[in-house]
């Protein structure tokens, strides 16, 4: 492997956090099968801002989605840049000489893959996460957003409380579904996904530079309302979430890796917009906000 250390992305590594971030009230289980999304269905998507779909990708897929995890974290994918790899600070200059484990272990973060890997690509396209990305949008779904989230066993870093929307050049009218596919079992002890079901109707939240582009823990522990939703997920299946819905995912500290596939799909006629729109909506400068 060339050396690849002054290309590598840098990763802060895990910080602590409040374990009363992601304390789940409710455990929200998969709720229907990917050939039989009903109308009922979306109305609850719509309602709840998430639905979590049982077996969207069958286990064939799922295996070679870790094969090809593998390969992008060695860099054995023609094309795919070390830019695109966020590993730990501490494994940036030595990540060319590591054993395969250490790697794994080190890397937190793999994008902008799928348009170098067939099976990344295919697994993008799979008529069970673009149609009901459709579905749930109300149009034909475009991939914008590509990656892999990784928790390894003992120290995989948390993902602080946020919305995907104060990511995305998109104006708030725009509809933005992601959709998380768990590549291992997630549960809470290893970093599921928590939501706050219902509260991407209440529209976007100021976000700060703390562990993290977040919401205020603040904001989250001194809620008077809504319950935290724990979401533990089975390999192949696939959580769909509106882009301001809030959520966030503790930090690993079980002996069980967690790895997860994220898209994020809009409507094929969407029309982005500048950051400077966007940052106005989300970022405190300029409002009477503190953190």
């Amino acid at each position: 492997m060339p050396d690849v250390s002054p290309k590598v992305s840098i990763d802060a590594g895990a910080k602590a956090h409040d374990p009363g971030l992601y304390r789940g009230e409710v455990v929200c289980e998969a709720v229907c099968d990917p050939d039989a999304i009903t109308d009922n269905d979306v109305k609850t998507y719509y309602d709840q801002g998430f639905l979590v779909v049982a077996s969207a990708i069958g286990d064939r897929l799922i295996a070679e989605a870790i094969d090809a995890l593998h390969d992008l974290i060695a860099l054995r994918v023609k094309g795919f840049s070390p830019l695109d790899l966020h590993v730990e600070a501490d494994a940036a200059k030595r990540y060319g000489a590591m054993t395969v484990t250490e790697q794994r272990n080190a890397v937190r973060k793999v994008c902008q893959f799928v348009g170098h890997d067939r099976r990344m690509a295919d697994l993008a396209a799979h008529p069970n996460l673009q149609g009901i990305a459709g579905r749930l949008l109300g149009g034909p779904a475009a991939l914008i957003q590509d990656m892999a989230l990784l928790k390894p066993p003992h120290h995989g870093r948390e993902k602080p409380w946020h919305q995907d929307h104060a990511y995305f050049n998109y104006p708030l009218t725009t509809r933005v579904v992601g959709v998380w596919i768990a590549l291992d079992p997630a549960h809470a002890d290893n970093g599921c996904m928590h939501v706050l079901p219902g509260w991407h109707r209440r529209g976007p939240l100021v976000h700060f530079n703390r562990r993290d582009w977040q919401i205020c823990d603040t904001t989250i522990l001194g809620r008077t309302e809504g319950r935290c939703a724990a979401i533990p997920m089975a390999p192949g299946s696939a959580l769909f979430f509106d882009s301001l819905l809030p959520h966030g995912t503790p930090t690993n500290a079980s002996p069980h890796r967690r790895r997860a596939l994220q898209f994020h799909y809009v409507r094929n006629d969407a029309v982005g917009w500048d950051q400077q729109k966007r940052l106005a909506i989300f970022g405190s400068e300029g409002k009477d906000v503190t953190c």
